[in-house]
């Protein structure tokens, strides 16, 4: 699977990942309303808010990006309506060829792990009956109870073809609290990078990447530098940019010398664009799609001046 979205990227030339974290304050009003009329203001409006406004962003970009990556949280709030959501956006981004990366943040040992493996990238067996429960490419991981948390997601890797993306260094202002901290002389998440990398030298693609990929933000340049050359075999999910602060400038160093090497997420940037002073006067609420292919197109272009 990470040979598919590398070949995607290189063939679009373009590294960014759509995040689909849909908020209602992100939804036009239009859309809202006629789901609201329907079902009044409740969790099965959501689901359907949610859904029909996913679409109209799939649409508009899917001919431009490889890839679009879901943040269940804002699915799974709405309970079993927002989890029917969730599936049914995957479903249909799949259907428009997109890789799809299930951003979960599981962590878990033993059975459950297993359960949760099972669920998300391989199947559930029901006496003997296997069932596939979402239709995930990649998933999100916590890698802080070791590889006990980690091994039961490789061997479903393997069979299905999947991948992963294990958190190593993370965006939000507060992660060197615990991921800076001084461990024997180096810092913890360079000791979680290293043995990311050890535990995906088994899952080493055509491309030169591991199925066991990293999640490196976007607004630790500095860190992000260190962590490529630290981790050559290991493929980057990169948050942060845009709306969090990342530049361009600062994704450099997480690109090696053919500018592959990571996948970039932009998530209110580009599906909340209309919002942003940059489109709001070209664009109307009901073309919020254009605006989201508009800030696609930007982001590809902004990109490439440090792949190149």
């Amino acid at each position: 699977m990470i040979d598919v979205l590398i070949d995607k990227i290189i063939k679009l030339e373009n590294p960014t990942v759509v995040g689909l974290d849909p908020r209602l304050e992100y939804i036009p009003a239009f859309i809202k309303e006629d789901a609201f009329n329907k079902y009044g203001k409740t969790s099965k409006a959501v689901a359907d808010i949610f859904l029909n406004f996913c679409k109209v962003i799939i649409d508009s970009v899917y001919d431009l990006v490889p890839a679009v990556k879901l943040q269940i949280a804002m699915f799974e709030q709405f309970g079993h309506d927002g989890i029917r959501s969730y599936i049914d956006v995957i479903n249909y981004a799949k259907k428009k060829g997109l890789v799809i990366i299930g951003d979960i943040k599981r962590s878990d040992i033993a059975s459950t792990a297993e359960a949760y493996s099972n669920g998300h990238i391989g199947r559930i067996n029901i006496e003997g009956v296997e069932l596939q429960t979402y239709n995930q490419d990649f998933i999100t991981l916590n890698p802080y109870l070791g590889y006990d948390s980690i091994e039961s997601y490789k061997d479903n890797c393997m069979k299905y073809k999947k991948g992963l993306f294990i958190l190593v260094k993370t965006s939000n202002p507060n992660s060197g609290q615990l991921q800076d901290l001084n461990i024997g002389g180096e810092k913890l998440y360079e000791r979680v990078g290293s043995l990311v990398s050890q535990w995906g030298e088994d899952l080493i693609g055509n491309n030169g990447y591991s199925l066991l990929g990293a999640v490196v933000g976007a607004t630790h340049p500095e860190q992000g530098r260190e962590l490529r050359k630290l981790m050559p075999h290991t493929f980057f999910l990169v948050p942060g940019y845009g709306a969090q602060g990342g530049t361009a400038e600062d994704l450099r160093g997480c690109f090696d010398k053919d500018g592959v090497g990571a996948i970039i997420n932009s998530s209110r940037g580009i599906i909340a664009a209309y919002k942003d002073e940059k489109y709001k006067h070209k664009f109307s609420e009901e073309e919020f799609g254009y605006a989201a292919r508009e800030s696609v197109i930007n982001m590809k272009e902004d990109l490439l001046k440090v792949r190149s």
